[in-house]
């Protein structure tokens, strides 16, 4: 409404000024919600939200860990075992620093023999070298006997008369698909320390070819993700030509698959081809398209534990905190229990946390009858909107036993932070680039990436396997049901 002036106030009847009191403690009421969501949209980052850290701006919010203290001292602890550089029994080069003359007399030493030697190992890398050039020679024979010209076989992959080599390719794979260096740096590094000329269409042919070779290996890591008995579900925004996509990720202990789509819900699911057949325990972050498939679910407790925070922070819920602490006490327990190589909880420990938990939602209930809902002011069309705390509320009642599933299954995660791990470097990637240029580029990132994280995971050295994968033999990694995904 228009804010009345000093004259119409004065002119107005008894109702009028009722009517006009009326209207501004609504107007009143609506601008104090306002200005609140806008306050608690300030105050939201990183440790109070699902807001990633780079949102968080210049102004970094203080450390607040969920961490308790262990009263140890910094440094190593009693009994651990440190790690420093051992000498190696044959080295590759020995370098002998002889003395010539004695240091007090000035005797000529040239011609006495050393009775000992006292030893330094220096581990070094070459300096940049020329690029080794070699021939292969396949011989052609002439059979005496049936007079037919046979000639030698060349390895699978060497298609060309002269062409770059595997470990070359593999080079700039890794730092391009690993390390997400540009094409243009990518080429002075070629320059500076190989002294190569490559073009950036080798640099894109290199990862085209790596895509296609390690297929195989891409057909295993998302049939072991599509039979894993726990899978860690997440997906990101990520742009192909200006406009925005959606990167998924499917990952367990020792799997990693990538997929780019248009759409984020379950269009997108349904094209990668992983949930439709997907039976085991789905960790996720309660994204809903999720609970359209048939499974077990378990959703993320670091985003709970979050989101519990802000509410006791932001307005004096006393329940939000008991859950918080609820939840991290259950994780601290099964962590001890696994150390000590228990398997799950009794009974009886099942119980009173399960107990505890739906106690502290009915106190929760009580409780939020302080809070306004949001559309409590009158005259407000349209669904009417819960209050923060509700929702989050509604959630952890209405979904008790997904967010304790990690209680009852030692195999299930506290969290979907492995998930989120994954998706953090190909986020690295867009910061660096930008945007895909085309989908096929982001197709082959997809590939190339699920194939690094999965040797990564399985304590592989990725220049190795990059390099088999341009010889013809990429990593395959166990065909077999994962345990978990922790």
């Amino acid at each position: 409404m228009d804010t009345p002036t000093n004259i119409t106030i004065q002119c107005c009847t008894v109702p009028e000024h009722e009517e006009i009191i009326k209207k501004l403690s609504e107007e009143n009421e609506q601008l104090k919600y306002k200005n609140k969501e806008l306050l608690d949209q300030i105050a939201k980052n990183s440790t109070n939200s699902g807001k990633p850290p780079s949102s968080d701006g210049y102004e970094k919010p203080e450390p607040k860990s969920q961490r308790k203290k262990s009263g140890k001292k910094p440094g190593g602890q009693a009994g651990h075992v440190g790690e420093r550089l051992n000498p190696v029994e044959d080295p590759d080069l020995i370098t002998v620093h002889p003395v010539e003359q004695c240091a007090q007399c000035g005797c000529d030493l040239k011609d006495v023999a050393a009775e000992n030697h006292e030893c330094r190992q220096e581990i070094d890398i070459p300096p940049p070298a020329k690029p080794v050039v070699t021939e292969h020679r396949g011989e052609i024979k002439l059979c005496p006997e049936c007079k037919f010209l046979n000639k030698a076989i060349f390895p699978e992959y060497l298609t060309q008369s002269v062409q770059y080599g595997p470990c070359i390719k593999a080079t700039a794979t890794y730092f391009n698909q690993s390390h997400f260096i540009p094409f243009d740096r990518l080429q002075d590094v070629f320059k500076d320390c190989y002294a190569l000329s490559i073009s950036t269409g080798s640099l894109v042919n290199f990862n085209s070819a790596c895509a296609q070779r390690i297929q195989p290996s891409i057909t295993v890591i998302k049939s072991n993700l599509t039979k894993s008995k726990v899978t860690g579900f997440d997906e990101s925004g990520m742009r192909i030509n200006g406009k925005l996509h959606w990167l998924h990720v499917a990952r367990n202990n020792t799997n990693t698959y990538y997929a780019i789509h248009q759409k984020r819900g379950q269009i997108a699911m349904d094209a990668i081809g992983i949930l439709p057949t997907f039976k085991g325990t789905a960790v996720h972050d309660h994204w809903k398209p999720y609970y359209t498939y048939s499974m077990d679910h378990s959703l993320c407790n670091a985003h709970h534990v979050r989101e519990l925070d802000f509410i006791h922070t932001q307005y004096d819920q006393v329940w939000a905190d008991k859950m918080r602490q609820c939840l991290l006490e259950i994780n601290t327990l099964k962590r001890e229990h696994q150390e000590k190589g228990l398997i799950k909880f009794d009974d009886a420990l099942l119980k009173k946390f399960s107990q505890k938990y739906s106690r502290i939602l009915r106190e929760g209930k009580k409780e939020m009858e302080t809070l306004k809902p949001p559309d409590s002011v009158e005259g407000k069309r349209g669904r009417k909107k819960q209050h923060k705390a509700k929702n989050l509320w509604d959630r952890l009642k209405g979904y008790k036993k997904d967010a304790l599933r990690f209680m009852y299954d030692f195999d299930v995660p506290f969290t979907n932070n492995g998930s989120e791990g994954d998706v953090r470097m190909c986020k690295v990637k867009s910061k660096v680039s930008g945007s895909f240029r085309s989908t096929k580029g982001a197709d082959t990132f997809c590939d190339i990436r699920s194939y690094i994280s999965t040797v990564k995971k399985n304590t592989c050295n990725i220049m190795d396997a990059l390099i088999d994968a341009f010889k013809g033999s990429p990593f395959i990694p166990d065909i077999t049901l994962d345990g978990g995904d922790k």
